[in-house]
């Protein structure tokens, strides 16, 4: 069973950084696809960037060359640099990783980013 626990959320103004951090217990870490995606009020969820076992990686449209995902391996934990924040990046962030035995997703509890004007 993989339990997955976000941090790194807050509130920060339009055009700073924040880092969220995601650290994983339990299955093969270094073996699992790994994601972070968000939810804004009213939206579905979408992907924000996934990052494979290798480490390939994969940025939505709207995040390309702001936002960086990265995976330490060694300390099962999953990141998301996000820079020049804007206020449409406000929203629920989760993180999420996919088992590369069963491909069974699993989802962390979320945590709140909030970019103001």
């Amino acid at each position: 069973q993989v339990q997955l626990v976000e941090s790194g959320g807050g509130l920060v103004q339009a055009g700073g950084s924040l880092r969220l951090s995601c650290a994983a217990s339990g299955g093969i870490f270094s073996l699992n696809d790994m994601g972070w995606y968000r939810q804004a009020p009213g939206k579905q969820r979408e992907l924000v960037a996934s990052i494979s076992s290798i480490g390939r990686t994969n940025y939505a449209d709207s995040v390309k060359g702001r936002f960086t995902i990265s995976r330490d391996n060694a300390k099962k934990i999953l990141y998301l640099q996000m820079n020049s924040l804007e206020p449409e990046d406000t929203a629920v962030y989760y993180c999420s990783s996919r088992s590369y035995r069963t491909l069974r997703d699993y989802w962390g509890q979320g945590t709140q980013v909030t970019v103001s004007e």
